[in-house]
């Protein structure tokens, strides 16, 4: 089970920190990744991240502003959203699973955070 948590309102240019905590006790055997969804739009890959933490990859949209880490110790992985702009509003999901960008390569997912980015 996946847990997210961190969303909220802020106005562009604001940081936000999103976090999802896992129950397995296997959590560092899985990649993680963050999606996204907006209002009518597909979800989307945001960033990943190897069972190690070793390899990241993000999506272009959110390089140099998204930096993904994990604690494994913690079961926990966090999204660090900086400069954000009104187009990132979305719910955003964890994933667990193996490393990609596409949403089958993930077997279990998170229930969702919403954040909201006013201009």
């Amino acid at each position: 089970q996946l847990q997210a948590s961190g969303g909220g309102s802020v106005q562009a240019g604001g940081s936000l920190r999103l976090s999802c905590a896992a129950s397995k006790r296997t959590f560092s055997d899985y990649a993680m990744a963050w999606f996204r969804q907006g209002i009518g739009k597909e979800r989307e890959f945001v960033a990943a991240i190897s069972w190690s933490g070793s390899s990241t990859y993000y999506a272009d949209f959110v390089k140099g502003r998204f930096t993904i880490s994990r604690d494994n110790a913690e079961n926990t992985v966090y999204l660090q959203m900086n400069s954000l702009k009104p187009e990132d509003t979305a719910v955003y999901y964890c994933a667990a699973g193996t490393f990609g960008i596409a949403k089958s390569e993930y077997d279990y997912w998170g229930q969702g955070t919403q954040v909201t980015v006013s201009s």
